[in-house]
């Protein structure tokens, strides 16, 4: 399928996701000006973000009969919540601040991502088309663009004042394409007599896929560049160069993944793409340099990127059409802990024996989406 008909078909979806990246993008390459303006240690920091979490369970589990109230309005309505998210990391002077903060910017972060992969799925079922790959590429891009401009703001002497309001005018851009045309179709509604059981099976195993997937990337987005410029000593500002490396190679994978998944399926390609996360992380883990961390960056991203959504795709192919959204919210809700749980287990581990050994584990938890997609393989995926 070409590039540009993804594209077009899920248009709002493509602008959702690349607004959650613009937003972590930002987040990612400001974390050490974030966390001096806060004075915690890296500990601290990490329970800090983990409050996320709270407010992502709470919004994703309310998300399919949210959107199904809003229609097709949702997407909008979703993105235009996420846009004072920028402005509330400006405002915590405490750690304890910083958590309250951070659960309200993970209930609207959360909105967004759910509500645009709950949207894919029902785009790739109706019109029998991988999409997935496509629009995470579109975070990706996202991500790594948002990163780039806040590296190279840092480096000319600006602070998380003056780039988060640029960035939320850059999320509002986004904001006009989230718009749903007047032939917007929900889901497939449940069939008359149909079983009434919850494929919990498949759920939780590409939950723990997604748990994985997302504590070795937000561990990559949020903890790379204090590596780069703590412990390897790089100047400041080049720290962002390990995030934006993480997002054009994720952005870069996940295109050619759109490709690659239709040959070998995408059960393999998640299982390959692990193996290079390993060997990303392990790198990053074992760096002599910046340059050589950035490097180590760049192939954990490769790893991660096509992971999150062949899983998705892989699970919504093994649910019936009118379970998706709800398997999908439920798979998320579990897996997408990993995204606070693994900033805070690296900020924990750092404080105790470095990020050196905090990388390592990343590569031990990027191996054991291995076995788990090989079982989910023996259901059928």
């Amino acid at each position: 399928m070409s590039i540009l008909k993804a594209a077009v078909l899920a248009r709002s979806s493509n602008a959702g996701l690349a607004t959650v990246g613009v937003f972590w993008g930002g987040f990612s390459a400001l974390v050490p000006d974030l966390k001096a303006g806060i004075s915690a240690p890296d500990d601290a920091f990490g329970l800090s973000m983990m409050m996320a979490a709270f407010g992502g369970i709470a919004a994703m589990a309310i998300a399919p009969r949210l959107m199904s109230f809003l229609g097709r309005s949702g997407m909008l309505i979703c993105g235009l919540l996420l846009v004072p998210a920028f402005f509330l990391l400006l405002l915590p002077q405490s750690a304890a601040g910083f958590g309250a903060i951070m659960i309200l910017i993970g209930a609207a972060v959360s909105f967004l991502d759910i509500a645009a992969n709950m949207r894919i799925s029902v785009l790739e079922e109706r019109h029998s088309r991988h999409l997935m790959n496509f629009s995470h590429a579109m975070f990706s891009f996202g991500f790594a663009g948002s990163a780039l401009i806040t590296s190279l703001g840092r480096k000319a002497g600006f602070g998380p004042q003056e780039i988060l309001p640029m960035l939320a005018v850059v999320a509002l851009g986004l904001c006009a394409l989230m718009w749903e045309a007047k032939d917007w179709r929900g889901p497939v509604p449940e069939p008359a007599g149909s079983d009434q059981r919850k494929p919990w099976a498949v759920i939780v195993l590409t939950a723990a896929i997604l748990l994985a997937a997302f504590v070795s990337e937000n561990a990559g987005e949020t903890w790379t560049a204090l590596h780069i410029e703590r412990t390897l000593g790089g100047p400041a500002g080049e720290g962002g160069f390990g995030p934006v490396a993480l997002g054009l190679t994720m952005g870069v994978g996940r295109l050619m993944g759109q490709a690659v998944a239709a040959r070998i399926g995408a059960t393999r390609l998640v299982m390959w793409s692990a193996c290079l996360g390993v060997a990303g992380a392990m790198i990053i883990a074992l760096a002599p340099t910046p340059f050589v961390a950035v490097a180590g960056v760049g192939l954990l991203g490769l790893g991660v990127a096509v992971t999150v959504p062949s899983a998705n795709s892989i699970l919504g192919g093994l649910v019936r059409p009118d379970q998706r959204a709800h398997a999908i919210s439920r798979a998320w809700m579990i897996g997408f802990t990993g995204f606070f749980i693994g900033p805070t287990a690296v900020g924990i581990i750092a404080e105790m024996a470095g990020l050196r050994i905090a990388f390592a584990v990343i590569a031990i938890v990027m191996a054991m989406i291995i076995p788990l997609a090989l079982t989910l393989k023996r259901r059928g995926g």
